[in-house]
């Protein structure tokens, strides 16, 4: 999902390129569910954690990168902002002590990277929202250093021929106001569960998934401040909804179009159906990993996210 780029700009033969390998990719997608060629294995569990560095007065501090090498671990990487991180870990068979396991490794993480922090003079921390964070900290002079970030910047604005997103939240008070690139994006930041379950599992395990959405955010909910405003109790959902808001018939974050009746496939093949290419990255990758399918999967923020990734043995 945060695959790194080797481009920021793109011309119209690229997207060409890019609808080509991708309808290939598709096909095959296509045979694998027909064949039924997905892994059998028992639930695993993996997770990502996003966090913010702030400063002893809980201000933001845009040091990813000098955080980041500093710390020198593949499994903490850069979020969109300066001001965050993102946390990794290894999947683990969910039987007997996998959510420890998970649990352990976490804490280990937290606790070396809170020690690099506090060398810097800041800390490490994890909240939806920060509260203290400004709209005009929120620009491209804090975007992180990755390629893909800057080119999902200029490609969201291509589509909206160069029109400003537009912010508003009504809760108990009001936020109205327009913003200029994506960072909106990076107000938002959270804890993201991976589930891997064995193919004849999928489609009940998806739909459980949606039915529960609700339940998760009342009982979790925990952003009620943003810029200044008491909004909603769970102020990222319209946040990130408006944040990378693109025309088309759906909308770029969502719960999707309904549940799953047969098979996860109609989750990408509605991916390719109803949005747009906004990465047209072509790849030097053999079609057989699909990653032209599993690039553009991931500019589609969907609540629930069916992904695909592959195991040692293929």
């Amino acid at each position: 999902m945060g695959q790194e780029i080797a481009a920021s700009h793109f011309r119209q033969h690229d997207f060409q390129q890019f609808q080509t390998h991708i309808d290939r990719e598709m096909q095959l997608l296509r045979d694998w569910f027909r064949d039924e060629r997905f892994s059998c294995r028992q639930p695993m569990a993996g997770a990502e954690l996003e966090a913010w560095l702030v400063d002893e007065s809980g201000l933001p501090v845009a040091a990813n990168e000098i955080f980041l090498e500093r710390v020198n671990l593949p499994t903490v990487v850069p979020e969109l902002s300066k001001f965050n991180i993102e946390f990794n870990v290894q999947p683990q068979p969910l039987a007997g002590a996998g959510l420890e396991r998970l649990e352990g490794e976490f804490r280990e993480l937290w606790n070396r990277c809170d020690r690099v922090a506090a060398d810097m003079g800041a800390s490490v921390l994890a909240i939806g929202i920060l509260p203290t964070v400004s709209e005009k900290e929120l620009s491209l002079k804090n975007v992180s250093g990755m390629m893909r970030f800057r080119a999902l910047n200029e490609q969201v604005f291509r589509v909206r021929h160069g029109r400003p997103l537009f912010l508003d939240i009504v809760g108990r008070e009001r936020l109205s106001t327009e913003h200029r690139d994506v960072m909106l994006e990076a107000g938002a930041t959270s804890f993201q569960l991976h589930l891997q379950v064995p193919l004849d599992q999928a489609v009940r395990y998806y739909n459980a998934a949606t039915i529960v959405s609700a339940l998760t955010v009342a009982v979790g909910a925990n952003s009620p401040f943003l810029f200044g405003k008491q909004l909603w109790e769970e102020t990222r959902i319209p946040l990130f909804e408006q944040a990378v808001d693109l025309d088309g018939p759906l909308r770029r974050v969502t719960l999707g179009s309904g549940f799953v009746r047969e098979s996860l496939e109609e989750v990408f093949l509605e991916n390719r159906s109803h949005y747009s290419v906004l990465l047209p990255f072509v790849q030097d990758v053999p079609p057989e990993f699909l990653p032209h399918v599993r690039l553009h999967n991931g500019t589609i923020w969907r609540w629930n996210r069916p992904l695909i990734g592959f195991d040692a043995d293929g």
